[in-house]
């Protein structure tokens, strides 16, 4: 039977879908968008598929990619969308389809336990912080029973403990084949497992980042791929631009420095000054981190203040200083490197610290020296600072990548010809929700070098002119101004009490953020009812996994407001009465102090195009969609989306926006906006609020 006849049967009103998933009910676009993926298949071929929510586009691809018969890479941008594809959906369909076929879930380093690092552990001077060792603990003992070591299977785990750090290893401090527990290793039981799987799930930052340094997992994987599905795909450019590029941060260095008195004093003690030789190199590292920090503005968009770079130093650094700070911590590194000199051979350790010092040395000569003008160079201060370099275009080494030949300089050229010898049997997919707000997905296409591909829009099954309305308040302050935060939030509280909780405030800067989480938490203390959740305040899970469940455990007089920013963008889905009101703050277009963003307008200006246009504007575009899109997650949901940014109704191009969102109903006024919060406070996600 072809391809696309079996996948019409599976998704049939009396299909092996319907019978087998009990809530299963067919859709066209649904039907549309695997026939179009299984055309891909056969052909084989490129496809762009944007497909609106609840299109069900898992489903719409995994469907034709397994009955193809042909081996399936799946990457997503998340580790929750990896979790949910490897645990839930493909046991569903390999069920429903009757197929024997072997999946496999392949993470990066950092989502797994290493053995030699969690024995070195009680060692580092850090594990007698309290909290750290009651960590290290429950990490100890879950580790005796864990078959995977996916770290994501320890719940009671906060994943911003320090702890993850300490028992996970990186590309860096890896001893590879040399590791003392190498046959135990759980990176290299996964790769294992994916490299003799017929479906793997991996994630977007895995694929790139493998490629980039041609380790065995994904680099072997892809020639050997029939079938690559990108989820998520509108992540894909920002990924890539990461591993195309260059990065050096200040706790890379300070890592070495830990791991080079630890080895010293374990396997070489008394052959050198190990204790003096880190103490000089966390000195010199700390001046430099103050100095980075001193160049820092307010924290974008992203949650990082990302200065720019263009001369001998970023900006707002003095020349002279940054190059001194650069000069002692290479003076620093010498030092430990001649130290390490004919001691490489005594432990795999010691020869690995050879390998990354000398590894380090030439990153910072390469950022010590001048940049090249087709690259964006900047400098990320929040946290750990680092000094990064991406290309100004991926289009040029991602259409090389598709189409399977030898990649630019800097990318993948060392598989090149192992993927030029399957490139013409391997069909690639691209589908996220939002990828563009014109019918070619320019957006989408034209960044990531896809203006060959075949595009497809699907739209969204919802009836959003009866299930939600948009509400812009008129009565706010522009977000020019610096009220507009504050006044933003007495605004949403007095929903928020009218509603009684059920609301998710999103904002485009940490700065708003903090603003909005104060005056909410001031206003709704602890015990009066409405419970204030805040992005940072606890891990990003058990924020999420509180809202989705507090609802319903103490029904619908437990009610809660979530202030979030980039990170619950998107990926947060909340179906049901929990979630009724969303607002998002002003519209969100990309920083333009951004180095990445300025240097690409720069690129427009010169060409005589509108970097407004033809950047900030589709950019905002597509952001604007994704954020709506966490407000109507199923065909039952009801609620309200609020744009506190009159220039989404006063500005020419707030057409060119609000074509990008649902059709929804307008709200007029303030008194219409009241009304439809009453009438959802008096129905369930069953009834209909609104005529």
């Amino acid at each position: 039977m072809r391809l696309d006849d079996q996948v019409a049967r599976a998704f049939a009103p009396e299909g092996p879908l319907a019978r087998v998933l009990p809530h299963f009910c067919p859709r066209t676009g649904q039907t549309d968008m695997a026939l179009a993926v299984a055309d891909a298949i056969g052909a084989p071929a490129r496809l762009v598929v944007e497909a609106g929510t609840g299109v069900g586009k898992t489903f719409a691809y995994l469907v034709p990619a397994l009955l193809s018969g042909r081996r399936v890479l799946v990457s997503t941008a998340t580790k929750a969308l990896q979790d949910q594809l490897f645990g839930r959906d493909l046991p569903l369909l390999q069920r429903a389809l009757a197929l024997t076929l072997r999946p496999a879930l392949l993470k990066g380093r950092s989502s797994y336990l290493c053995l030699h690092r969690l024995e070195l552990a009680r060692r580092d001077e850090r594990a007698g912080d309290a909290d750290l060792a009651l960590d290290l603990g429950r990490i100890e003992r879950w580790a005796q029973g864990t078959l995977t070591g996916d770290l994501a299977q320890l719940p009671d785990l906060d994943e911003r403990s320090a702890a993850v750090a300490l028992v996970t290893s990186t590309r860096d401090n890896c001893l590879g084949a040399d590791c003392p527990r190498f046959q135990q290793c759980h990176v290299y039981q996964a790769r294992r497992e994916a490299l003799a799987a017929d479906v793997v799930v991996i994630n977007h930052h895995l694929f790139f980042a493998d490629l980039a340094v041609r380790e065995s997992g994904v680099a072997r994987l892809l020639p050997s791929a029939g079938v690559v599905i990108f989820d998520e795909a509108h992540q894909l450019a920002e990924t890539a631009a990461q591993f195309l590029g260059a990065q050096l941060g200040t706790g890379q260095l300070l890592d070495l420095g830990q791991d080079l008195r630890a080895a010293g004093l374990r396997w070489a003690r008394g052959l050198a000054d190990w204790q003096a030789l880190h103490d000089g190199q966390r000195q010199a590292v700390r001046a430099l981190r103050l100095l980075a920090a001193g160049g820092g503005s307010d924290p974008g968009d992203h949650g990082a203040a990302r200065v720019p770079w263009a001369g001998p130093a970023p900006d707002g650094v003095d020349p002279a200083q940054w190059a001194d700070a650069l000069h002692a911590v290479v003076a620093a590194l010498r030092a430990a490197l001649a130290a390490l000199d004919g001691l490489a051979g005594l432990a795999p350790d010691l020869q690995h610290l050879h390998q990354r010092t000398v590894a380090l040395l030439e990153r910072l000569a390469h950022f010590s020296a001048a940049g090249d003008g087709g690259w964006v160079r900047w400098l990320e201060v929040a946290g750990q600072p680092r000094m990064l370099e991406s290309p100004l275009d991926v289009a040029p080494a991602l259409h090389a990548l598709w189409h399977g030949a030898p990649a630019p300089q800097g990318a993948w050229d060392e598989e090149g010809e192992v993927q030029a010898q399957a490139a013409d049997a391997r069909s690639w997919v691209f589908t996220s929700a939002t990828l563009g707000d014109d019918a070619g997905l320019r957006w989408f296409t034209e960044t990531c070098g896809l203006q060959d591909a075949r595009t497809l829009r699907v739209p969204s099954p919802f009836d959003y002119a009866r299930q939600a309305a948009l509400y812009v308040p008129g009565q706010l302050p522009l977000p020019t101004d610096p009220a507009h935060s504050a006044q933003l939030a007495h605004w949403v509280g007095d929903a928020v009490a009218r509603l009684g909780g059920r609301t998710l405030v999103l904002t485009t800067s940490l700065r708003a953020l903090q603003v909005v989480a104060a005056v909410l938490q001031q206003r709704f203390a602890p015990g009066g009812g409405i419970e204030v959740l805040v992005q940072g305040q606890a891990p990003k899970r058990q924020i999420m996994e509180r809202f989705r469940t507090q609802a319903h455990a103490g029904g619908r007089s437990a009610g809660q407001v979530l202030v979030g920013s980039a990170t619950f963008w998107e990926g947060f889905d909340v179906p049901g009465d929990a979630l009724q009101l969303l607002v998002i703050d002003k519209l969100p277009f990309p920083s333009p102090g951004d180095p990445l963003v300025r240097a690409r307008s720069e690129r427009l200006a010169r060409e005589g195009r509108s970097a407004f246009r033809e950047l900030a504007l589709p950019a905002a575009a597509v952001a604007l969609k994704q954020g709506a899109g966490r407000l109507i997650r199923r065909e039952s949901d009801r609620g309200v989306l609020v744009v506190a940014d009159t220039r989404l109704v006063g500005k020419g191009y707030g057409k060119r926006l609000m074509r990008a969102l649902p059709a929804m109903r307008r709200l007029a006024s303030q008194e219409e906006f009241d009304a439809a919060l009453d009438a959802l406070t008096r129905t369930s996600t069953t009834d209909c609020p609104w005529p």
